[in-house]
């Protein structure tokens, strides 16, 4: 029997920062002070709030209390915190593009990725042996939502076609396939 205060949980923060040097970094520390795991982070420079500021994404994984601690660690640094979420990403795939990568503006695939479903890129390698003007790979981790996966590969799926990439899909288990 486990004791839920103690079990590890995905959470999504959404900050607003002043587009500053160094907020960035500033809002990252009460998550570290307080044990938080970083699992990605979502930045946008050129978007700004109807207030002026950078929307800033954040997901980690702490215990309950530990979560509590770092949102009011972030408040107590005066970081705007938008919202703090309850355990959002609960289900973990790992997929690969392969084509130019590189050349279709992997910060635009990304983007897309994350904006087209209920998941978030949490770890990325990319692979361009011949150089960034030849095919290159990218293999990435993605968190989904519980029960969203089928979603999330559709999307991902539209955006390898539209931008002539290869996807390499996960095996998936369960199902009538």
């Amino acid at each position: 029997m486990s004791d839920s205060q103690n079990d590890i949980r995905a959470y999504t923060l959404r900050l607003e920062l002043v587009d500053e040097p160094g907020e960035l970094l500033r809002s990252l520390q009460p998550i570290a002070d307080n044990g938080g795991n970083l699992l990605s982070i979502f930045h946008e420079r050129g978007n700004v709030t109807p207030r002026g500021h950078v929307p800033v994404e954040v997901d980690i994984e702490a215990t309950p209390d530990r979560f509590e601690k770092i949102v009011d660690a972030l408040h107590d640094a005066g970081i705007n915190v938008v919202q703090a979420g309850t355990e959002r990403y609960s289900e973990g795939l790992t997929i690969v593009l392969s084509g130019d990568v590189i050349e279709t503006d992997l910060s635009d695939t990304l983007s897309r990725i994350q904006a087209s479903a209920n998941a978030t890129v949490t770890d990325l390698s990319l692979s361009a042996p011949e150089g960034t003007a030849d095919t290159s790979s990218a293999r990435l981790d993605i968190a989904a939502e519980s029960g969203a996966t089928d979603s999330v590969l559709e999307g991902i799926r539209e955006v390898a076609e539209e931008k002539d990439l290869r996807l390499i899909e996960p095996l998936t288990t369960g199902g009538d396939r």
